[in-house]
């Protein structure tokens, strides 16, 4: 072999090795775990759009997929079947999962937020009162936080759950349904519950204040959430912070929403500006709440057997 070909091999050879290292050094970096995020139409979504979390968890080698879901009882669904790993869901969907099984964890909590729902009936409509709602045909999404709320908002005006004549729809066909005149009253969360004021003329008959707390959870899964406490902990302190920058800015807060839900602003301002905003650790007190939400779904045999809230605990649960 000549002099001029030795030379040209060892430069191939090194070129090859120039352009390996980087390849090399780009499996290195390579995500090494993945957090699966199931969300609702909410303040999740303006962490998904502006690419925050994204740019948190890269450091720790954690690509994230996103997956929007109508309702929280859909999205535990899917927990339980191992397609999401974290999600945002209100205070009763919880209830009915730890019930079926699911293996669900309490992460973190917002603080309460009760003006975010209401029972929702036509502007012309002769149901002035809530006592005027018994035997009427009641729209809601079955297991959601509202069901819980319609039930206390019963016992408080001293009617019983026997007097409710639910009629259990997603959002989007109970919305149809409360349009073309099908059920009586709708009872809804926002922001769908300010899209129909807004777009509907829907007139609120009365919200969760003096009824129910109305807290959000973010949950996980136990298994997740036992090895995974780092991701969960850099995931909750960028949801807190986004909280805090929202309850000051609510009006840019609001406009972001807008444009990423596709909705008119005065929709999202009405929706913002009645919230709350603020995220805190699952404490045993806030538990205690769900365990009043629980014994009051399994006295009225909405779940099948008593459940154990704090058996839902994620690792590391405050005092």
């Amino acid at each position: 072999m000549t002099s001029i070909s030795l030379a040209r091999r060892r430069l191939v050879q090194a070129t090859a090795a120039a352009i390996a290292l980087p390849t090399f050094g780009a499996f290195a970096q390579a995500p090494q775990r993945t957090l699966r995020i199931g969300h609702q139409k909410g303040a999740l979504n303006v962490l998904k759009g502006r690419g925050t979390l994204d740019k948190r968890l890269a450091p720790l080698g954690v690509a994230i997929k996103w997956t929007e879901f109508t309702a929280g009882p859909v999205q535990l669904e899917a927990l339980n079947v191992g397609s999401i790993d974290f999600g945002d869901v209100g205070e009763a969907p919880p209830i009915f999962a730890q019930a079926a099984g699911a293996p669900l964890a309490y992460v973190a909590a917002t603080v309460p937020r009760p003006a975010s729902e209401a029972v929702l009936v036509p502007a012309q409509s002769a149901v002035r009162s809530v006592a005027d709602l018994k035997g009427k045909k009641i729209a809601l999404n079955k297991g959601s936080n509202v069901h819980y709320f319609i039930v206390k908002l019963f016992e408080k005006h001293g009617l019983a759950y026997g007097d409710l004549n639910l009629v259990y729809l997603p959002p989007a066909d109970a919305r149809a349904a409360f349009e073309k005149g099908s059920v009586d009253a709708w009872v809804i969360w926002d922001p769908f519950l300010a899209a129909a004021e807004k777009t509907l003329g829907a007139r609120v008959l009365a919200d969760a204040q003096g009824v129910v707390g109305n807290r959000a959870y973010y949950f996980s899964s136990l298994d997740y959430a036992a090895k995974n406490a780092d991701v969960l902990a850099a995931v909750t302190e960028e949801i807190n912070a986004l909280d805090r920058w929202s309850e000051a800015n609510k009006d840019a807060f609001a406009g972001e929403l807008a444009t990423l839900l596709g909705l008119p602003k005065p929709v999202l301002d009405l929706s913002v500006g009645r919230s709350r905003y603020g995220t805190t650790p699952i404490t045993r007190a806030i538990l205690a709440e769900q365990q009043q939400i629980a014994d009051t779904f399994h006295a009225l045999k909405l779940i099948p057997k008593p459940i154990k809230v704090l058996e839902a605990a994620a690792p590391g649960i405050a005092a």
